[in-house]
């Protein structure tokens, strides 16, 4: 096991001294030229390969290369054609990996109304039709036919989500986990260095894959047989396949010890679901990252740029975040329609002050860094090392959100170490600001600890966020007005999102600043009905907002509220919540955050006097003003 590892460019001349051979290979042609015949792993991406930590199968490769192994990665490969892609390195001495994208390819390639989206913010020039549909299915069956022996090993956000029952919004059915219509043999669930190092050790140990079973935060397909009796000590065994398919009250039931289990401490139990004539064995999750753990993921040798063969191409996602740091993973937020903790946890994983300001180094020796860091942030942007006090309390907790109902009293609030990390990113040499463009927890920022230390650095947070760290426009995520909406969503009353106003709106004017709030909304989300987004509308033309960050619903696998969405269940409760479900629905919703177009306003008017609700008219359009009839095609 011998690789060549380049250092990590932290000099404008290392940058510029940055040769093929400081990217992991990506044809025979490179693995050559570093000097190996072979390799022992071959990674297949769905994404553009971009040596950055925020890119899933750069951290892989990086991982397995710091161990020693020889690795190559298939960006994109051609699914449709001869298969050249797939054959060229031929089958690794371990194994095979696939990971379908930063970004779950449905949610990629479909909008919320199921029409196909024209571009693909992870290819070279936003191209569209680069990734197939389910990558992992489409991927593993290829390999599986041209190399029946060699192990494969699916990981990321599309197999992570998918790997028990789930809904599948596009197809609009319920699927069994992803192993059961994969020809995968493992899969790497959550945030996978630990799971794919451990499993790189043992196949070069001579164990076979279908001996591994027993390894964490892995899901396996097992024998009927091996399945445990009902609470079996360490075990959950879930309702199986076939009954979620007869009852989604048992789909809903089942959802919340798989979510419960992923937000354990320790990892939790192992849960089992049958299906058919086998089982899915999910095994519990690793505990969050230690801080040298984590530093050591992030500091691994990225050359922080796309691969040299996209030269004179750009690739948006990148756009994005190559001027940014990320400084922890895992959201202990628990919104009912995130996916986050149920791939990288609720458990905050922070890299240390060194760590981080190496990378932004890093970023500031950039060749095009012209002073500006858009980014300091993370899933939740200020959740930086915080955590519970009394890790005790934490083991046994098995609550969703330490933020709703309302702020877990173990949790430790203080943003002192996050604002010494802004402090001390603006202090290196050649940055002239750093900005904060991840979403922002005001409720966590703004909630009265009764700690006085506590509290008065948290309100310093606040005032210098908006002075010093936005960069024209805060984005915020308040997601709906309605005080029941958002008790479905876990998130804040909407009263706090006036107070965060009010002081944003404070220090801008004393300041002489400028900048804008930028709020998130969702429209269709469960337990929303009409009425409710008919007085968002109110509530927001009265803040004086004209909406542009909004979107419907869209259910994704592993959340809340996409079980909700399917089986009409919550899923800790068992009571049927209403969800706007069809087309007509959904649209009756969304248009009121067009309130102020004059093309919505006939049918917005009519809508409210068959909810008899004039107030609501009049709030939105004024005591004298009637509707013009629509003229055109309305805007959707």
């Amino acid at each position: 096991m011998m690789s060549n590892i380049p250092n990590r460019p932290s000099t404008p001349a290392e940058y510029a001294a940055l040769r093929p051979t400081d990217w992991l290979p990506t044809s025979v042609k490179e693995m050559q030229a570093m000097g190996w015949d072979s390799v022992d792993v071959v990674l297949f991406s769905g994404d553009a390969y971009v040596d950055h930590p925020a890119f899933g199968a750069a951290v892989i490769g990086r991982t397995l290369q710091a161990a020693g192994y020889r690795v190559a990665i298939v960006p994109q490969p051609n699914w449709r054609d001869d298969l050249r892609d797939f054959r060229k390195f031929g089958a690794p001495r371990l194994f095979f990996g696939i990971s379908p994208g930063a970004m779950d390819s449905m949610v990629n390639h479909y909008t919320a109304a199921r029409r196909r989206r024209s571009d693909d913010a992870y290819t070279p020039d936003g191209r569209a039709g680069m990734r197939p549909d389910y990558p992992t299915l489409v991927y593993s069956e290829i390999l599986r036919r041209l190399f029946p022996d060699t192990p494969i090993i699916a990981g990321g956000i599309e197999a992570s989500l998918r790997r028990l029952s789930h809904y599948d919004y596009w197809q609009d059915r319920l699927r069994p986990g992803i192993l059961a219509d994969s020809h995968a043999d493992i899969i790497a669930y959550g945030m996978g260095e630990h799971t794919v190092l451990e499993l790189a050790r043992r196949l070069d140990a001579g164990e076979r894959i279908a001996d591994i079973t027993d390894l964490r935060q892995t899901v396996v397909m097992r024998p009927i047989s091996e399945m445990p009796e009902a609470g079996a000590d360490g075990n959950i065994v879930l309702a199986s396949f076939e009954e979620c398919l007869r009852s989604p009250k048992s789909q809903a039931a089942n959802f919340r010890h798989i979510e419960q289990q992923s937000n354990a401490m320790d990892g939790g139990l192992t849960l089992w679901q049958a299906t058919g004539d086998r089982v899915v064995k999910v095994n519990p999750m690793w505990p969050a990252m230690a801080q040298g753990e984590i530093d050591a993921a992030f500091d691994l040798p990225y050359t922080r740029l796309p691969h040299p063969r996209y030269r004179g191409k750009r690739i948006p996602a990148y756009e994005m975040i190559r001027h940014s740091v990320n400084l922890h993973r895992g959201c202990f937020g628990g919104c009912a329609f995130c996916t986050i903790s149920a791939h990288q946890g609720k458990f905050i994983a922070s890299r240390s002050k060194e760590s981080i300001m190496k990378e932004v180094r890093q970023v500031a020796a950039m060749p095009d860094f012209k002073g500006y860091i858009s980014d300091l942030g993370g899933p939740s942007a200020n959740m930086y090392a915080m955590g519970g006090r009394d890790k005790g309390i934490c083991a046994k907790c098995r609550r969703p959100s330490c933020l709703h109902p309302k702020v877990c009293p173990n949790l430790n609030t203080d943003h002192a170490p996050l604002l010494d990390i802004y402090h001390s990113a603006d202090a290196v040499a050649g940055v002239r600001k750093s900005f904060v463009g991840s979403g922002v927890r005001y409720d966590l920022a703004m909630h009265h600890t009764g700690n006085r230390d506590t509290d008065n650095t948290n309100r310093r947070y606040c005032r210098e966020l908006i002075a010093d760290h936005v960069s024209g426009r805060l984005k915020v995520a308040p997601e709906h007005t309605s005080d029941e909406v958002l008790d479905v969503m876990r998130k804040p009353s909407f009263a706090l999102f006036h107070d965060f106003k009010r002081l944003f709106d404070e220090v801008n004017l004393s300041h002489g600043l400028k900048q804008q709030l930028i709020p998130y909304f969702i429209s269709s989300h469960p337990g929303c009905h009409e009425i409710d987004m008919a007085m968002l509308a109110a509530e927001t033309k009265d803040l004086n907002f004209h909406l542009e960050q909004v979107q419907d619903f869209t259910p994704t696998p592993m959340t809340v509220a996409t079980e909700i969405y399917y089986t009409g269940y919550h899923p800790y409760t068992l009571e049927k919540v209403y969800t706007a479900r069809t087309q007509k629905e959904k649209l009756a919703q969304r248009k009121y955050f067009f309130w102020y177009d004059r093309a919505y306003r006939s049918d917005i008017t009519h809508s409210l006097e068959r909810m008899h609700r004039p107030d609501l008219i009049k709030r939105l359009f004024g005591p004298a003003q009637r509707p013009a009839p629509p003229q055109g095609k309305r805007r959707r």
